[in-house]
C-alpha cells in the first residue's frame, strides 16, 4: 500500500510517497501526540519492524497526516491506531519544523503540529505489536535527564522537542 503524505517541492504542497520524502530529505506535514498524567509522560518505544529508527523511544505516538487529512484527524487516529487510546481531548500546541538524520540514509524534515493530551488515571490502553514494542509513563524532568544521559536510546525528535521545544510543549509540566 502506497502512502502519500503532504510535502513541498518547488514550493508547492504535492502528495508524494512517504518512503520518497524521506529518502529525498522533503520538508513534509507531520503530528506528534504527548499523552500526560500531570507531571508524568507517556512514551513508546518504537516496533523492531519500523523502517527507521526501530526499538528507539519516542513521544506518545507521530504521524504524517495522509493527503488531505486534518491535522486534528490525524492526531486522533493515530492514538487509535499505535495505542488503542480514543476520546481522549488533545489540545493543539504549537507548529515546530526540524530536520534530522534518522538513520540509514533517511532524513526527516518535517513541519509538525504537535498535540497534548491529559490522561485520565483510568485511562485504557491496547499498544498495537506492530507500531508499539513497549510503553512507560515517565516523570518529564526524569525523561530530560535520560534523553541527556543517554541520547542514542531516543529518537532523534523526541531529543529536538525536548531540547529546543519543551515550554511549549509541556508548560507548566516542567515546573511540576
Amino acid at each position: 500500500m502506497t502512502s502519500l503524505i503532504p510535502a513541498w517541492i518547488d514550493g508547492t504542497l504535492t502528495p508524494v510517497e512517504k518512503l520518497e520524502a524521506h529518502v529525498r530529505g522533503l520538508r513534509h506535514k507531520a503530528v506528534s501526540v504527548f499523552v500526560m498524567r500531570g507531571d508524568q509522560v507517556l512514551i513508546q518505544q518504537r516496533a523492531l519492524g519500523k523502517y527507521h529508527t526501530p526499538g528507539l523511544w519516542a513521544n506518545t505516538c507521530c504521524t504524517h497526516p495522509a493527503w488531505n487529512e486534518d491535522p486534528d484527524d490525524c492526531a486522533m487516529r493515530r492514538l487509535a491506531e499505535e495505542l488503542g487510546i480514543t476520546g481522549l481531548p488533545l489540545t493543539h500546541r504549537d507548529r515546530i519544523e526540524y530536520r534530522a538524520d534518522v538513520g540509514d540514509g533517511l532524513i526527516e524534515h518535517e513541519v509538525v503540529e504537535v498535540y497534548v493530551g491529559e490522561a485520565p488515571a483510568s485511562l485504557s490502553m491496547t499498544p498495537n505489536p506492530a507500531e508499539v514494542m513497549a510503553t512507560r509513563w515517565m516523570p518529564l524532568q526524569d525523561l530530560m535527564d535520560e534523553v541527556e544521559a543517554s541520547p542514542q536510546r531516543f529518537t532523534p525528535w523526541l531529543r529536538i522537542y525536548l531540547a529546543d521545544h519543551a515550554t511549549t510543549i509541556f508548560g507548566d509540566a516542567l515546573a511540576q
